[in-house]
């Protein structure tokens, strides 16, 4: 299969930066490299210290499956920092991991994992991405810093197995949400409601799936609350493999894609009763688009490749990314124009609730999740053989790759500057970016709901037989704050700054970081 991952891509257009003229090109990355990895940690440092309490082992204020992409997002920091650092690491740099790491493990013990067990099908794969993300970085760490002084290894990794154990015993869980019956397949979002099938969900089992084939380290835990049949869990099982394809083979299927190459959110089935599956297909689309729905997919998509070499993958994922990009508004640099272009404006990622400032804890938690995982897919193909069930790729396709990602740097470094100009005088960012551009003058239209979508992510769920939901149910996940809040800062409408608007950043300011090294 021929292989086109660029469309009139130019090398390297980082010169867009201020002052990148003025330096020889490695001087200039280095500079930006050291730059963006220190306000990465500035960022993870104001989060733990604003937001986290190492007594309760979580961040208080924040829902239970935004507690996953937390702690998401404090792993991967920590593998960027890890990474960028010679064997020799610093009594310094060590006591800095280590702080987090001791964070991370309280939050091990901190996590609703009883309660979770009872949520939808999404809530329940963001715990599978979060624990396998830590034991990415416990390997990284471990192999970079203590493999070379001989067979000895880093005592995290004696927290391996507790991760591994929590994140299988989810998946398992999640399992039960595919659905043969309906639609031809699919996952549906919650067990509580009308059978909705939506981006999301099938998207974080594409990903989680395929993340558990590859790093996932096994498990011979029969204890508490697993499928003992399924003991010991296997590494490198190809029935995550197989659970993965099949996913992604029915969401390709699926169409669920708008007009603009975006996934917008999902399909219920025409005339559903509970005593009756009507039309039995997903015919009655929610048209709702939102950010994290492009970004899941990606760490699908790259997880693909890495298993399969299916060049397929790489390509959709780069159409994909290229799709989000110009939705808001970024073509030649960026819009002059405060339009809203479908996903945000002025080259800056929006959620459609960020300008009204009625952004939910789920709306404020989405750009993150979507910077995220296009770190993932961006980070540098490997060449040549690699250990198995590992592919590699040759020289072009790998130079192809790298192209590519850095066609979308100054975009992301576009985001990365709108976001640290969001900042308040505590350091949390705010949720919406695009007013921390310095150009932007104030003034702006909301940001239209799409016709046939429900917001209900910011919202809240209907009380109607569509979503078969009774009042009162689910309404905790959808803690939106006041949109008409009379304030001269935007970012303090609603909910105002918390721990999901800052995540947003600190994910942001990652994939800044790992851009500048490519």
């Amino acid at each position: 299969m021929k292989l086109s991952l660029i469309a009139g891509a130019t090398l390297f257009s980082l010169g867009l930066a201020s002052g990148a003229s003025q330096l020889p090109l490695a001087q200039y990355v280095s500079t930006l490299e050291a730059s963006a990895m220190a306000d990465l940690l500035q960022a993870l440092e104001t989060m733990q210290s604003q937001f986290f309490e190492i007594w309760q082992g979580t961040w208080p204020d924040a829902i239970d499956w935004t507690r996953a992409v937390m702690s998401t997002h404090i792993a991967a920091g920590m593998t960027s920092f890890t990474k960028s650092k010679q064997p020799d690491f610093s009594l310094e740099h060590e006591n800095l991991v280590n702080g987090y790491f001791s964070q991370m493990t309280t939050y091990y013990f901190g996590q609703d994992a009883i309660g979770l067990r009872l949520q939808a099908y999404d809530d329940i794969l963001w715990v599978v991405l979060g624990w396998l993300e830590s034991i990415q970085f416990l390997n990284h760490h471990s192999d970079i810093h203590f493999a070379p002084q001989g067979n000895s290894t880093w005592y995290g990794k004696s927290f391996s197995p507790a991760f591994a154990h929590r994140a299988r015993v989810f998946w398992e869980l999640a399992v039960d949400g595919w659905d043969e019956v309906l639609c031809g397949g699919g996952m549906v979002w919650s067990p509580w409601l009308g059978p909705y099938k939506n981006a999301i969900t099938n998207e974080l089992f594409i990903a989680a799936s395929v993340n558990m084939y590859l790093y996932f380290p096994g498990d011979d835990n029969d204890f508490p609350f697993s499928n003992t049949d399924d003991v010991p869990g296997k590494k490198h099982d190809e029935k995550f493999l197989d659970a993965a394809v099949k996913g992604i083979n029915w969401l390709h299927k699926s169409n669920m894609t708008n007009d603009q190459g975006l996934y917008f959110d999902g399909f219920h089935i025409k005339g559903w009763r509970k005593d009756d599956n009507g039309t039995g297909k997903c015919d009655v689309p929610d048209l709702m688009v939102y950010t994290y729905n492009q970004g899941v997919i990606l760490s699908g998509y790259r997880g693909l490749w890495s298993a399969t070499g299916d060049l397929s993958y790489l390509t959709t994922g780069h159409e994909l990314i290229r799709n989000v990009i110009a939705a808001t508004g970024w073509f030649t640099g960026h819009s002059s124009e405060h339009e809203w272009a479908g996903l945000g404006r002025d080259g800056v990622l929006e959620d459609a609730c960020d300008s009204g400032g009625y952004c939910s804890q789920d709306g404020q938690t989405f750009k993150g999740i979507f910077f995220h995982h296009l770190t993932v897919f961006c980070q540098p193909l490997p060449v040549g053989a690699q250990q198995a069930p590992f592919h590699g790729a040759d020289r072009a396709t790998a130079g192809l790759h790298r192209a590519s990602c850095l066609e979308y740097a100054p975009w992301v470094q576009r985001n990365a500057e709108a976001a640290i100009g969001t900042r308040d005088e505590k350091g949390v960012f705010g949720m919406w970016w695009t007013v921390g551009l310095e150009e932007h003058d104030g003034t702006h239209k909301m940001s239209p709901a799409p016709v046939m979508g429900t917001d209900y992510r910011n919202r809240g769920l209907p009380v109607d037989s569509v979503w078969a939901r009774s009042k009162g149910d689910m309404n905790n996940r959808f803690a939106a704050g006041h949109s008409n809040s009379i304030t001269h800062d935007p970012n303090e409408r609603g909910r105002g700054r918390t721990v999901e608007s800052h995540s947003g950043g600190v994910a942001v300011l990652r994939a800044h970081y790992e851009f500048s090294k490519l």
